[in-house]
């Protein structure tokens, strides 16, 4: 076994490497960019070395400076991990050539499946079911539409060597072929600098399923079940589950031994995924391999009992393959979410942006998160904007979608807008529920997937000025210099009513807030609401009327984030504290109620003013409040300009009351 190995990647697929490695007591060499200096798996490695700027052109796709630092730090192999240098044939050779062992495929293997259109060519020579098309070097516009003819409609037009939806066109009829032809090609070129096309039947309602395959260097091959990736956005996974619902066990036997048999036609060695389109009628046809680990790789692991980074790493060092195909047995079923900072309401647009609140469900048998990030952490636009891989497992698919329900709704993530309420709304549409799964459900299921949710919500609302309040009470904030303190009880005259302004997204609402003992009196759009609340951290226990709850709150700056389930409601707010002062003698002055600053002087020495007019605002602890006029009256003295700070209690104007 390997005594130390560099990893060539980055986030939640450098972690995991990490973790394994470790646990087989191999000594990890990080690789960073400038944006990952402080990473987790920088962190996490046991040494670690600069790549350069952010841009993966200048990092991590530097495969010269990756293999110089294996060499330097004494590596003796190097993980891939996915994406980036995972599938590069010539990063593959320079590794051979530089005597460091590439954890994954031969050469040969990686060269073989690299081209759609030549891996279809080896597939159909051993055997290996294909979709009906075309898959040929000539790409002479005429011929292509001669045997788009011949392929019949609809059909599916794909870059021979792209991926993630890039290059691909559905054609439904004759007419619509020569432009979709133009536009993927010219996407091709922009995207993978090659706009060879191929031309497959495309299957209306197909699943998309693959089998996890692994090979040896003494001759030994085996597949490790099946996955279900059917659930898609823009031709890119976002649930996977295993096993595949739906399936029988002689179609799983017929798909995996075509998997093995698609593996040995290329002299395969090492983890790599054989992806098929599964029919309606129970046929399936080869789509691609992939010589590499896949993102989706935990759910396999979970049924199987398998860690498949130590297979990879065993059969890389020279060893067989830990188990025979007769020794792999399932249990339970796994399902797998990609939580991405992405606005699913727009188009899925990827977010960047800090990571200012993050808490993950609680890690045990039956949960597991798979993740490269801290909180505070920054989602950068240089890379994949995954934060997390979100995996449960339990003995049936229905207990399994049940505990990911609930995992989702203890994910909580503040700082960027993210996909965790879709992936909800997927999880728990009756028609996933009901395992009726292809590739097209996103669209087909969009307008109650993309249903309006997240609007104004007066619980929401409240709960935050809840927080507010209880914060501002607490003798000490979490980070030991709450903005929030102050006594509740301080006065001109009497007790003061407190009004929180909350907006969230372009409307915002004032909240009137009274303390009568242990309890607050919230008005809220006119109606009022005799609440109590509890803050433990940042877990916020309340009684709402009759309705008793308990939710997590953030706060970063001027921001509040309500978690309600698996909604998060953000708030930016602005207090202010009004003083009245009626039924007393009020002739004297005007002060302070806590150390601040003057942000600005209303009255001028000698001016009459009515009740209720602002004489002075003054901010506290991040706070502003207005310091009003008792009476009518006149103002005889300001003793403070704006910018001015002030001490709790100083006197601020010298007011005289009108007489009656």
């Amino acid at each position: 076994m390997f005594r130390k190995i560099l990893i060539a990647n980055r986030g939640e697929i450098a972690c995991r490497v990490i973790d394994t490695a470790h646990k087989l007591g191999i000594r990890c060499v990080a690789v960073y960019s400038e944006a990952d200096a402080n990473a987790r798996h920088v962190r996490m490695a046991d040494e670690a070395y600069l790549l350069g700027p952010a841009p993966s052109k200048d990092s991590y796709l530097r495969a010269d400076k990756i293999i110089a630092i294996a060499k330097q730090s004494g590596a003796e192999a190097i993980h891939p991990g996915y994406g980036f240098l995972s599938e590069n044939e010539d990063f593959a050779k320079a590794c051979e050539e530089a005597g460091v062992v590439f954890i994954g495929p031969p050469v040969g293997a990686i060269t073989a499946m690299g081209s759609k259109s030549a891996a279809k060519d080896i597939m159909a020579k051993a055997g290996v079911p294909l979709v009906p098309g075309y898959h040929g070097d000539d790409q002479d516009d005429a011929l292509l539409s001669k045997e788009s003819e011949r392929i019949g409609y609809p059909q599916l037009l794909k870059a021979a060597y792209g991926g993630g939806g890039k290059g691909m066109r559905v054609v439904w009829k004759k007419e619509e072929f020569n432009d979709a032809l133009a536009s993927a090609r010219r996407e091709a070129k922009a995207g993978f600098g090659n706009d060879k096309m191929l031309i497959e039947r495309y299957l209306t309602k197909p699943r998309h399923i693959e089998i996890q395959v692994f090979a040896d260097n003494h001759g030994n091959a085996v597949y490790l079940a099946e996955r279900d990736c059917s659930i898609q956005r823009r031709h890119q996974k976002v649930i996977e589950e295993a096993p595949a619902p739906n399936f029988s066990s002689e179609q799983r036997k017929a798909m995996g031994e075509a998997a093995v048999k698609a593996a040995k036609a290329i002299d395969y060695r090492g983890a790599g995924t054989v992806e098929f389109l599964f029919d309606e009628d129970g046929s399936f046809y080869f789509m691609e391999m992939n010589t590499r680990l896949q993102v989706e790789h935990p759910v396999t692991e979970m049924i199987t009992g398998q860690d498949l980074v130590k297979w990879q790493l065993l059969v890389a060092a020279g060893e067989t393959l830990p188990l025979a195909q007769d020794d792999i047995q399932l249990d339970g079923h796994a399902i797998e979410v990609r939580v991405y900072a992405e606005d699913p309401d727009n188009d899925f647009l990827p977010q960047t942006g800090k990571l200012t609140y993050l808490r993950q469900p609680e890690a045990n048998r039956h949960v597991r998160v798979d993740t490269g990030v801290v909180e505070n952490d920054e989602v950068s636009p240089f890379y994949d904007p995954m934060i997390a891989k979100l995996i449960v497992w339990d003995e049936s698919r229905d207990r399994a979608i049940a505990r990911m329900l609930r995992a989702l709704d203890d994910y909580r993530i503040a700082g960027v807008t993210t996909n965790l309420s879709f992936l909800t709304s997927l999880t728990e549409h009756p028609a996933f529920k009901a395992a009726e799964l292809d590739t097209n459900f996103i669209n087909k299921h969009q307008q109650s997937l993309f249903a309006p949710a997240n609007k104004e919500n007066n619980q929401a609302l409240v709960l935050a000025a809840l927080f507010i309040l209880q914060q501002q009470k607490a003798p000490q904030s979490s980070n030991g210099s709450s903005p929030w303190q102050f006594s509740h009880g301080w006065r001109l005259n009497e007790m003061p009513t407190v009004n929180i302004a909350l907006q969230h997204g372009e409307h915002s609402t004032q909240l009137t807030v009274q303390q009568l003992q242990q309890h607050y009196v919230i008005d809220v759009a006119g109606q009022q609401l005799c609440c109590t609340a509890e803050l433990n951290g940042d877990e916020l226990s309340a009684v709402l009327g009759d309705h008793r709850t308990k939710v997590r709150v953030s706060r970063y700056a001027d921001t509040f984030s309500v978690f309600i389930k698996h909604q998060r409601y953000d708030f930016i707010y602005q207090t202010e504290v009004t003083t009245e002062m009626e039924g007393a003698d009020h002739a004297g002055s005007l002060t302070a109620p806590m150390n601040g600053t003057i942000v600005a002087v209303m009255a001028k020495a000698g001016s009459t003013v009515k009740a209720g007019d602002t004489l002075v605002i003054m901010e506290a602890m991040k706070m502003e409040y207005s310091i009003k006029a008792p009476k009518n009256g006149v103002v005889n003295e300001v003793f403070y300009a704006a910018g001015d700070l002030v001490k709790d209690g100083a006197e601020l104007v010298d007011f005289s009351p009108e007489e009656a």
